[in-house]
């Protein structure tokens, strides 16, 4: 079967993702033809477009997608053609369709929009991983969010709220400060005008934070553990602007204040079909019960794709981004 998809033979960026003609075979055993109805977008992406990531190339790009199943390979009995799933893990989803592992595919629930399912099931996933079980966030905790006017950031801002956490999330203007607020920070601190670091402790009143949640990594790691409460919890989940320095844990900072740092990954916190399962189960009930709301901000055809990275790295954007096929 033909289909088009987004490749990339060398890394760079955005003019060297191309809209080709490839491929695409019967599904293996084990596998399902998903046909791609919503297309998510992921900073990872940027990563793997960049080589920060490394991909063997060439290769397509993306990694979330929801769709229709159209086909089933040998040895699949718990999912079927027609039915509507969403899925993350395999690299390509900038394509109108892909083969890939039936152990990957969550179904989509009917009362969830295939584009809610693709725009919430990575960055969702990412949120209950970091709330619930990385930083296990509760009712009189005081949260730090950077980069919170992101797809992650805002559905973090609702969800540390939910659970009855003071949020705050850092942003680079004024108006994405707003949009934080509106999801649920209780303080927005514009980086543009304000050090990060004094203004949490004046919110605090010199005590720190107990989580802050980094996905911006090198230039924000220094001003993370100034934000940080004695024995709270840097929880890294990213790298924007590079790589974390190398951490010496004998250095007598981390010694004396007792912190806790992780470098959490979410394929790792869902590597089990039961872990995938239950973290896409608790973000389809957060959606239903509205204590987060999805706001899909922006819309790009797939073909269009190198223009959406264009415009996230000038730092355009707000919220979370859609390909449509």
């Amino acid at each position: 079967m033909k289909i088009k998809s987004i490749q990339i033979d060398k890394t760079g960026g955005p003019s060297v993702m191309k809209w080709k003609t490839i491929d695409l075979p019967t599904p293996k055993k084990g596998e399902v033809t998903v046909r791609h109805t919503a297309v998510g977008f992921n900073f990872i992406d940027i990563n793997h477009r960049t080589g920060r990531y490394p991909l063997e190339l060439p290769t397509g790009i993306g990694s979330e997608a929801a769709g229709v199943i159209e086909a089933v390979g040998g040895g699949v009995t718990d999912l079927k053609v027609g039915q509507r799933v969403v899925y993350i893990g395999a690299v390509g989803t900038y394509s109108e369709a892909q083969n890939v592992p039936a152990a990957i595919c969550v179904p989509i629930p009917r009362d969830i929009s295939d584009e809610i399912g693709a725009a919430t099931h990575l960055k969702g996933m990412t949120v209950e991983m970091l709330v619930e079980r990385v930083g296990e966030v509760k009712k009189g905790d005081t949260v730090l969010m950077h980069s919170a006017a992101g797809g992650v950031g805002l559905l973090l801002c609702q969800w540390a709220e939910a659970r009855g956490a003071t949020v705050i999330g850092t942003a680079s203007s004024a108006v994405k400060c707003k949009e934080i607020t509106r999801a649920g920070a209780k303080h927005a601190i514009d980086t543009s005008k304000k050090d990060v670091a004094k203004e949490v402790a004046k919110i605090t009143k010199g005590q720190g934070v107990d989580v802050v949640f980094d996905p911006v990594g090198k230039d924000t790691y220094e001003t993370s553990l100034a934000c940080l409460k004695d024995r709270g919890l840097l929880a890294s989940f990213g790298g924007a602007s590079g790589p974390v320095p190398d951490v010496n844990l004998n250095e007598f900072r981390y010694m004396a204040r007792a912190w806790k740092l992780t470098r959490s990954s979410l394929f790792n916190y869902t590597a089990s079909r039961d872990d995938l399962l239950h973290s896409s189960k608790r973000v389809f009930s957060m959606i239903r019960t509205g204590k987060i709301k999805v706001k899909i901000k922006q819309r790009y055809p797939l073909k269009d794709a190198g223009r959406l990275h264009k415009d996230v790295e000038s730092r355009k954007l707000t919220g979370i981004s859609m390909l449509v096929p």
